[in-house]
């Protein structure tokens, strides 16, 4: 299945924007009555055909939609610290969509090795992995948000902070696999290379965060926030 995104679209017809026409059209060499799928990011996948195949203004016909599509039993968001290399953050965000996230936060922090953060280019590495994917949920991603700001935003559900300090609590840090239960929603907080700050680490937990491990491997910062978002698909699957 070739999956195309219309954010916009509402049935019956939709004209497709040009970067996707031309992918429709000229790359894939679709023409009038060819099937192909489309999402709006939201849940919905509409099964449609191609009424006029201009590969500037592709029109197409909703024929079918399927509501809440591989919907994701659990709602999970995900603050992560950009990485230096971009690249890497990238794969982050690539990897994240296709195992599953619904909400993503790039976080700047005291140790931050990035302090500035290209949304409309995270946006289509998303995008692009969504579809890749073949999902019909799109993650949403915030903009560079500052740790203390992040942490105090309301949030209904568990949150966890991950580091590499001393545990604060006489609990100790608990394994996330093994802490986190099926169905519940999560915000997770993944820090930069050189972990968050002490500061930074009780200021969390006095505002209701519990601290985690992702177990005795030292990780780099994308590779830390891919394992935690592939243990909550686990924990839900």
């Amino acid at each position: 299945m070739q999956l195309f995104y219309a954010p916009d679209l509402v049935p019956p017809e939709h004209t497709l924007d040009e970067e996707e026409s031309k992918h429709c059209i000229r790359v894939l060499r679709m023409s009038v009555g060819d099937p192909l799928s489309v999402t709006d990011g939201r849940g919905n996948l509409y099964r449609c055909e191609v009424v006029e195949a201009d590969p500037r203004r592709c029109r197409i016909r909703v024929i079918e939609c399927r509501e809440q599509f591989e919907r994701l039993p659990y709602r999970l968001t995900m603050a992560v610290a950009p990485t230096k290399n971009a690249d890497r953050f990238e794969w982050f965000l690539e990897k994240a969509t296709e195992v599953g996230v619904e909400t993503i936060v790039p976080l700047e922090t005291e140790h931050s090795e990035r302090r500035s953060f290209k949304t409309e280019r995270g946006e289509k590495v998303i995008t692009a992995a969504m579809k890749q994917s073949l999902k019909a949920y799109r993650p949403v991603l915030h903009p560079l948000t500052e740790f203390r700001k992040a942490v105090e935003q309301p949030f209904d559900g568990r949150k966890f902070i991950a580091h590499c300090d001393p545990a604060r609590t006489p609990a100790g840090k608990a394994y996330l696999a093994h802490t986190l239960r099926r169905g519940e929603s999560a915000l997770i907080l993944i820090g930069p290379e050189g972990d968050f700050s002490p500061a930074e680490i009780d200021f969390a937990i006095a505002r209701g965060f519990e601290e985690i491990t992702l177990g005795p491997q030292r990780l780099r910062t994308e590779t830390a926030a891919v394992v935690a978002t592939v243990m909550v698909s686990i924990v839900n699957n």
